[in-house]
């Protein structure tokens, strides 16, 4: 769960639900269920309110965060693009749309050190895969791409969202 700090109008049951998702949904059948079986609500409770707080933007998704490396993908390449900023969205729709692609963001460029602004993670089996994978990227982003890198990882590091801090 990823959270806004700062979320206009968040009521105390709501801080309720966050503080109790932090870690995650629970690992069962029906997760909301259990969650409003944990905080004494309805169940249709907190999926009505999961679904006000997506839709206001305070809550961004609700997803599986696996373990690459425990699922066999043992090479993961974050790879960099600087990209026309004109063809920017379009083509970033584009590449975070691809399967193997976990995740796809713009960043500001901080030049003259850092000239990319399209960030797209990769995940395969072997760096060889992430290059090959990475030239198809190239390939969909053509003549929009003006310089690109892959930056490997190299340690697994813990991946949390938002907390929530004490009232």
């Amino acid at each position: 769960m990823n959270a806004s700090a700062t979320a206009p109008g968040l009521d105390p049951v709501d801080r309720r639900l966050l503080k109790a998702t932090q870690a995650g949904l629970p690992l069962v059948p029906r997760p909301f269920h259990a969650l409003a079986d944990r905080l004494g609500l309805a169940p249709q409770e907190v999926m009505e309110r999961f679904t006000r707080l997506l839709e206001r933007g305070v809550v961004r998704r609700i997803a599986a965060v696996p373990n690459h490396y425990a699922l066999g993908y043992h090479a993961n390449g974050m790879t960099v693009w600087d990209v026309d900023d004109a063809r920017i969205d379009a083509l970033g729709e584009r590449v975070g749309a691809l399967p193997f692609v976990s995740h796809c963001y713009l960043r500001p460029r901080v030049p003259p050190a850092w000239p990319y602004n399209l960030f797209a993670m990769v995940h395969a089996e072997t760096r060889m895969e992430v290059v090959e994978r990475a030239e198809e990227i190239a390939g969909l982003l053509g003549d929009a791409a003006r310089a690109r890198d892959i930056l490997f990882s190299t340690k697994i590091l813990k991946k949390t969202g938002m907390r929530l801090g004490a009232e």
